[in-house]
């Protein structure tokens, strides 16, 4: 099967040290050591995570030495994330939010993974940047957490 394209949310990263999110957290990053996943990282992500603790930023750099795909900021991307803002669908205080949607939606990402459950991972707020998305032209994003990866992988390997 060829592995996932997850477009991975700053929450994940930190959520590898939190004792609340640590083992899915763990299981998630073993599934991209072993090629089940392919990561997208972008530069908002790399940029959000420069003043991280130490650890935070060892993880990143362990996961940019494997194999992941790289997703530029452009124009379109602030753009998208500006509409995502201008509908409502999250404030101007968390704009990083809507450009990782944006960036996900534009890289056309399999999924959005992230512990951020009030501003990501939630249905609501999903079907409100899906519906900006295809007013704008633009595919469908699925948003969850690392545990529903996990359990998605999990299934999978039943058949």
């Amino acid at each position: 099967m060829k592995p996932m394209r997850v477009y991975i949310d700053t929450s994940v990263f930190g959520g590898y040290f939190d004792d609340e999110f640590a083992a899915e957290t763990k299981r998630f990053f073993s599934a991209l050591s072993q090629g089940r996943i392919t990561a997208l990282l972008s530069e908002a992500l790399i940029r959000e995570l420069e003043n991280a603790p130490e650890q935070v930023r060892a993880l990143l750099r362990n996961v940019m030495m494997r194999s992941y795909e790289p997703i530029a900021v452009n124009e379109e991307s602030v753009n998208l994330s500006k509409a995502y803002i201008q509908a409502g669908i999250v404030g101007e205080r968390h704009a990083d939010d809507a450009l990782h949607v944006a960036l996900a939606t534009l890289a056309r990402a399999d999924v959005i993974v992230s512990w951020n459950f009030k501003h990501l991972v939630n249905p609501l707020r999903e079907r409100a940047f899906n519906g900006v998305n295809i007013a704008s032209g633009y595919g469908l994003i699925a948003i969850t957490s690392p545990a529903d990866i996990i359990k998605t992988l999990e299934v999978s390997d039943e058949d």
